[in-house]
């Protein structure tokens, strides 16, 4: 049995994952009415922008991130530990902290993995659960039930149940017999 929910959870995952996408599909129309309908501002506020006014104000936050990057330059290279000792520590805490940081990732992604073969396993049953419900009714439109059918078959009930008759055995002949053919 468990191999079969080996199999079953790619599939529900896969479905979960349609699902989803289905969900965020039918988001669309409506974003991009809202783009439609936000457009005409957004490009009429650049037409009245001044190119010189944003080459300068460009200019000036360039200055700026590079003063900044200077400074926190300095402040690394002033700060660096030349001692080999302490940066090998460095290193294997940081190895171990990025092996933490990867089998957090990786318990994240089976608990969300999980979580949308679940959602998927729930549209399946959704999914199966109206065909279910539309097969009923093509049914009750096709053949409706009546009291006919709930009624039992007098003839079946009369009929006496027959054991089956019982073979005889084959007669062996005997060795005088045998003889005197």
């Amino acid at each position: 049995m468990a191999i079969i929910d080996e199999l079953r959870t790619p599939l529900y995952f896969a479905a979960g994952t349609a699902d989803l996408a289905v969900q965020q599909a039918k988001k669309v129309p409506g974003l991009i009415e809202q783009l439609a309908a936000e457009a005409p501002a957004r490009i009429e506020a650049v037409r009245k922008t001044d190119p010189k006014a944003v080459q300068e104000k460009v200019t000036a936050q360039a200055k700026e991130a590079q003063v900044t990057v200077q400074s926190k330059f300095a402040e690394v290279v002033g700060g660096l530990d030349t001692d080999l000792k302490k940066l090998g520590e460095t290193a294997q805490d940081l190895a171990l902290r990025g092996v933490g940081v990867a089998a957090e990732y990786a318990v994240k992604a089976r608990e969300k993995y999980e979580e949308v073969a679940a959602h998927g396993e729930e549209a399946v049953k959704a999914w199966r659960g109206e065909a279910a419900e539309e097969i009923t009714e093509i049914a009750v439109v096709v053949e409706p039930t009546s009291e006919a059918d709930s009624v039992a078959d007098p003839v079946a009930e009369e009929a006496p149940a027959r054991k089956p008759a019982a073979r005889k055995a084959p007669a062996k002949k005997t060795p005088v017999a045998a003889e005197k053919e």
